[in-house]
């Protein structure tokens, strides 16, 4: 079945507990958290890196707002493509999720390495770059999210909301490092030297994750572990409305979050002429309150179900961005920002574990697939379409596009019968 917990999902209620230890520490479940989590960092570092760079790429390359819109596209139509097929591929070769991971961390830094190479008149290899990096993060999202849900299966909404931690760290730091570092360096110079870091790291998590989906694999040996059990397995979830519902939203939120996220720099550094360092440090600050936040909400959706804290969240979210429009500089910009990171980091983790509540553990990734992929196939376009409201009108049209998909999201989640995550204590543990 794909709703509801069966008596195996029981058993395994706290999977943390009962790893298999004869890995030494990488058998233990704060190893796996803590790796997987800081492994999430590194590819956060160097996306929001690129983020803080993207003024300076725009100068670069001569690009139109629509032009910076398809950078961010290019990103979103290689990461829905990659996660389809990647969330299936990686429930049946679950076994070589370590491999996968090492892979996607060692791609992810020769995606950086073409990016620095690019040179000015030849932006369609920025772009390859771009592409390379985006099918490396997305992919190892997959593995590392499932391998999580497994582990915690109870607690989901912590446990994801911690490897969000990890990105949320790494997306607080790189601004202001990137941002002293472009007081000295070209752009490109320093994604080059960043692109190092990655491919020595796959090193690391290789040796960290060997063996990670070996212990899955072992406890899904029955139905849900053969190739049949999940063909049909995924077959239900496709079906399942309640998914879909949870996909959409996943969408707009998807929509709303890479349109603000792609010109928020070029407004600050160009509408309000803040400095690399300034524009940089916004972004550390909006990261950093994320960073408290995001846990606090994932055990706030364990403990209180994830429509009660989704939908006030979205619109907090709505108004905030409305209000960005209206007093979007100086000190109430600053106040905005801090009050905006209170949920923008917060809300993904949660909708995802809100989806793998509803299914079988079996076919985590291929769930996950089917999510990401929904998700950036929404939003691929809205970068395009943001640029065009900037460029025409003014970033306040960015910031009404950004409102209407947040309250046209929260309403409705605010319909979908979200269940209250189940507790050991349900069970008698």
């Amino acid at each position: 079945m794909v709703e509801g917990h069966n008596d195996e999902d029981h058993h395994h209620h706290d999977r943390v507990d009962s790893v298999r230890t004869d890995h030494g520490i990488r058998g233990r479940g704060n190893f796996i958290i803590a790796g997987l989590t800081s492994g999430h960092g590194v590819f956060h570092w160097f996306l929001q890196s690129f983020i803080v760079l993207l003024p300076e790429i725009e100068t670069a390359f001569a690009l139109t707002k629509v032009g910076v819109g398809s950078i961010s596209t290019t990103r979103e139509m290689v990461s829905g493509l990659v996660t389809l097929p990647g969330g299936i591929l990686a429930d049946v070769f679950r076994r070589h999720w370590g491999l996968i991971l090492a892979l996607c961390m060692g791609g992810f830094g020769v995606g950086w390495f073409i990016i620095g190479l690019a040179p000015d008149s030849f932006f369609p290899l920025l772009l390859v770059g771009v592409a390379v990096v985006a099918a490396s993060a997305s992919m190892w999202h997959l593995p590392a999210m499932a391998s999580l849900s497994h582990h915690y299966s109870h607690r989901r909404g912590t446990a994801l909301s911690f490897h969000g931690i990890g990105g949320n760290i790494g997306d607080a730091v790189s601004p202001v490092i990137t941002g002293l570092l472009l007081g000295y360096l070209l752009w490109n110079q320093i994604l080059t030297i960043y692109a190092g870091i990655p491919i020595f790291v796959a090193f690391l998590v290789y040796w960290a994750f060997k063996n990670i989906g070996h212990d899955v694999n072992q406890e899904n040996h029955d139905l849900r572990g053969s190739n049949r059990g999940r063909l049909e397995q995924t077959r239900a979830i496709l079906r399942n409305p309640l998914l879909w519902a949870i996909t959409l939203v996943g969408g707009i939120r998807g929509m709303a979050f890479v349109a603000l996220i792609t010109f928020l720099p070029s407004y600050l550094s160009n509408d309000l002429g803040l400095s690399a360092l300034a524009r940089s440090v916004h972004f550390g600050l909006l990261v950093a309150v994320g960073i408290v936040f995001t846990p606090v909400m994932g055990y706030l959706s364990d403990k209180y179900g994830r429509r009660l804290i989704l939908v006030p969240g979205m619109l907090f979210l709505a108004g905030i961005v409305l209000l960005m429009s209206q007093f979007g500089e100086g000190v109430s910009l600053i106040v905005l920002i801090a009050l905006l990171g209170t949920f923008f980091y917060s809300d993904q983790p949660i909708l995802t574990a809100a989806a793998l509540d509803v299914v079988g553990e079996g076919v985590a990734t291929t769930t996950l697939g089917t999510l990401s992929f929904a998700r950036f196939a929404l939003s691929a376009a809205s970068p395009i379409l943001a640029g065009f409201l900037y460029e025409n009108y003014s970033m306040d049209y960015v910031f009404y596009y950004v409102t209407f998909l947040m309250l046209v999201g929260a309403i409705i989640l605010a319909f979908l019968p979200l269940r209250r995550p189940e507790s050991p204590a349900d069970h008698g543990h």
